[in-house]
């Protein structure tokens, strides 16, 4: 069984000390807060949801030190109903973190599934996105970063599911 509360204690493992940073549930809705000297930074995921808290993990592995420094990262977005262009922009800025979402999933043996992210337009995840975050995982297997390396370990470790950074596990056709 998957439960959050786990991702929360084996990120504290990993990187609370090192990134004063913590990571929590609750929200109605995810956002990062960044800290102060005094705070630690809050990496908030939707409600008790382990996709959700995998999911924002990712962005934080993906944002930089002074994206770090900023609310929600400083990125763009637009709620549900986007456009079509707008919809483009969103599957071009969640490459990164979906693919390794992707990765920490297959590290807890939890299922994986892409996210448009935009159920009252009715415009689901495009092919080319699909691809896309196929290519980054494949070759996230093969040059990770350290702060996803550390937790794709830890997660690892954690649920027994061994090496999972082998980019033949990481097709299209897996992809729903």
């Amino acid at each position: 069984m998957h439960h959050a509360s786990d991702l929360i204690n084996l990120f504290e493992r990993c990187f609370t000390a090192e990134f004063h940073t913590v990571l929590e549930g609750g929200a109605d809705e995810p956002f990062y807060q960044p800290g102060t000297t005094e705070t630690p930074s809050r990496i908030i995921f939707t409600r008790d949801y382990f996709a959700s808290a995998l999911h924002e993990v990712a962005h934080w592995c993906v944002a930089g030190e002074e994206r770090r420094k900023l609310p929600d990262y400083g990125y763009w977005y637009a709620p549900d109903g986007r456009s079509p262009e707008q919809q483009a922009e969103f599957e071009r800025v969640e490459i990164k973190p979906q693919a390794l979402e992707w990765l920490f999933s297959k590290a807890c043996g939890a299922p994986f599934r892409v996210s448009a992210d935009n159920l009252n337009s009715g415009l689901g995840a495009s092919a080319e996105f699909k691809s896309n975050i196929a290519a980054q995982a494949r070759l996230y297997c093969t040059a990770l970063p350290y702060r996803p390396a550390r937790f794709v370990a830890t997660l690892s470790d954690f649920y027994g599911t061994g090496n999972v950074l082998q980019p033949e596990l990481y097709s299209v056709a897996e992809l729903r």
